[in-house]
């Protein structure tokens, strides 16, 4: 099964057993000096005890000046030590480890007391960076190699050169970001130059029999008189001849809505940019990376056999499933916990450095935790009730199946998934309802499940049990206006579920993540939709990618945005603002979000009866699904 994906591979001196990559993913899980901790450790160990081919270590700093804080960092001598620890864990799980050697540019201003080098003056509001200097180009060029040279000594199996995402090398590559006047300015072949000179002396670092990457993008999106594919190839065809093993080809940079392509969301298609990777890989004849929303076994496979790329990368796969590659490779796919590109712990969680110390997953708490949460079987096996099949409770009945309790999952509904199968219900989100069903159906496995039943106090108080999880959900707003009679009006998870389906023109009262979709739902439908949102930004509630992504699905769709606009009344010709202005429509559609359900009589029996009582997800207030799986595997964790 998956033949192509399991295949093993040579390059130069190192063979990998397949063709899995774990990219290098920043995790914020180094001290705030750089240095390797226990935390990444066991992280890393635990994807390479999970069947990875490869891990690459993430974003490592070359230079010690601008090195941000609790980014790993390779820029000084006594930091060997720690890398030597990380590569011995992952090769001690079966595993070869690379670091990847970065200089980050304008990124590594998410920490205010790192120096930001940037490749020509840039303006930065109050005051302009001036572009690094001849001699500082120099010194990086240094501690590229010395940085290699650390990487040797600390037992790495291959180093990447980070070329892409409008870091400091691929800024010098690109004539929208170059714009110098000396011999690194100017011409293709003089913005060459800097990175080739990192190439020469990374290889002069380094020894013969081991491989170089380079993360390169395929092509700068959405930048005037950035790099073309062409230009792409041509490049990679010099950097083959100075030493260059394979391509990891990536896309995307952070000055434009092109981020979105650094960490696709769920809005981006599967496999997105494998064609431009096959399309280098034609031109160069190097071994190639295939990089882009690869989830799936299958879709790796597909991409493998169908002899576009050599290897595959599959970083977020692996963040939601550490044990996705054995799973995948003794067929257990049914058992995997797949991806579902919601980017609400990888990228929101690493960007807000203010409430997550490191990155997390919405389908995986256990990141950044694989060293301290202990889910071995517990001594004291309870009878524990769920009450309620969303997230929150599947998650919680997984662990404490896990953890070898006796567990009971009762469902009012007809199928578990709550709140996340309404989220997979809108355009170009069949995965969040694929990843409901799966989680579900891998419950049902697992525990004892009762759908079609409804908990109430009676039931509860003639139960025999010692702990009961409450997790019954939320549900949608509906808010009495003047004249609510006078217009056809609807919920935002009724137009969802397509139990409605409206005509003409339809106004969306919210304009947040729900709100949104379901003006997508509309919209696709063929709706002349108006979103009426009484905030001054619409999407508020998104994650930075997603943003741009839906944002963009909003231009396309013809979809006007009003934010500012507070409902006032509704009217025989439609909505009515608190600043007199009207909104013609025949439907109006709430989506001004979700309240907990009503628990308290459960919470009174379990108190009457001295039974522990938790309760989770949005029965507790609604929330965010990261937030309530997290809840639910908490719970369950320390019950």
């Amino acid at each position: 099964m998956f033949e192509h994906v399991f295949s093993s591979i040579q390059i130069r001196d190192m063979k990998l057993k397949n063709r899995i990559i774990l990219p290098a993913m920043g995790t914020r899980m180094a001290d705030e000096n750089g240095a390797i901790t226990d935390k990444l450790i066991a992280y890393h160990a635990a994807r390479a005890k999970g069947g990875c081919g490869l891990n690459i270590v993430e974003v490592a700093a070359v230079h010690t000046p601008s090195a941000p804080a609790h980014f790993i960092s390779i820029s000084e001598d006594h930091l060997v030590e720690g890398h030597k620890k990380l590569t011995d864990a992952i090769h001690k799980n079966g595993g070869k480890a690379g670091i990847q050697l970065w200089q980050g540019s304008i990124a590594v201003s998410m920490d205010p007391k790192a120096q930001v080098l940037v490749v020509s003056d840039m303006n930065a509001g109050a005051y302009t960076l001036k572009e690094i200097t001849k001699e500082q180009i120099q010194e990086i060029v240094v501690c590229y190699g010395k940085a290699a040279a650390r990487a040797v000594k600390a037992g790495y199996d291959c180093l990447e050169f980070h070329l892409a995402h409008n870091y400091l090398p691929h800024s010098f590559l690109s004539a929208g970001f170059n714009h110098r006047k000396d011999e690194y300015g100017g011409s293709f072949e003089n913005r060459c130059k800097f990175p080739l000179e990192v190439i020469d002396e990374l290889r002069r670092n380094m020894p013969e029999g081991m491989p170089l990457f380079i993360r390169i993008g395929a092509q700068d999106d959405m930048l005037e008189n950035g790099l073309t594919i062409e230009d792409v190839i041509r490049f990679c065809n010099i950097a083959k001849k100075h030493g260059v093993d394979v391509l990891d080809v990536s896309r995307g940079n952070i000055v434009t809505a092109a981020s979105m392509y650094e960490v696709p969301p769920i809005d981006v298609p599967n496999g997105f940019n494998i064609e431009n990777a096959a399309k280098i890989r034609k031109e160069t004849g190097m071994l190639t990376i295939g990089v882009g929303r690869i989830n799936t076994a299958e879709l790796a496979e597909e991409i493998l056999s169908q002899d576009k790329v050599d290897m595959v990368v599959m970083g977020r796969a692996q963040l939601a499933d550490p044990e996705f590659a054995n799973k995948a490779q003794e067929g257990k796919t049914d058992e995997i916990v797949h991806c579902v590109g919601c980017n609400q712990g990888c990228y929101d969680g690493f960007c807000d450095v203010v409430n997550h110390p490191h990155i997390t997953c919405l389908r995986n708490p256990m990141i950044g935790h694989e060293a301290e949460y202990d889910l071995s079987k517990t001594k004291t096996p309870k009878k524990v009730w769920i009450i309620g099949g969303g997230m929150a409770g599947m998650e919680a009945a997984k662990v404490l199946q896990e953890r070898g309790h006796e567990v009971t999952l009762f469902e009012a509904a007809d199928k578990l998934g709550g709140e996340f199968l309404l989220a997979g219900e809108a355009p170009g989100k069949a995965e969040m309802k694929a990843a409901a069903m799966e989680m579900a159906a891998q419950v049902e496995k697992l525990v004892s499940v009762h759908k079609n039943t409804k908990v109430d106090a009676q039931k509860l108080e003639n139960a025999d049990v010692d702990a009961v999880i409450v997790a019954v959900g939320s549900s949608p707003i509906m808010i009495h206006l003047e004249g609510i009679d006078k217009l056809f009006h609807v919920s935002a998870t009724e137009v969802l579920r397509h139990e409605v389906r409206p005509k003409g023109k339809v106004a969306v009262i919210g304009g947040g993540l729900v709100g949104l979709e379901t003006a997508d739902t509309l919209a696709t439908d063929g709706c002349d939709v108006t979103v009426l949102e009484m905030k001054d930004s619409i999407g508020s509630d998104l994650g930075t990618l997603r943003k741009i992504a839906v944002m963009m699905k909003m231009q396309q769709l013809q979809v006007k945005l009003l934010p500012n606009s507070k409902v006032c009344k509704f009217t025989e010709d439609g909505i009515v603002l608190e600043d007199g202005s009207l909104i013609p429509c025949n439907c109006a559609v709430f989506a001004v979000g979700f309240a907990a359900n009503d628990s308290h009589t459960l919470v009174d029996v379990c108190e009457q009866k001295q039974i522990p009582c938790h309760v989770i997800g949005d029965a507790k207030s609604a929330r965010r699904a990261i937030d309530a799986i997290a809840e639910g595997f908490e719970v369950a964790r320390t019950l």
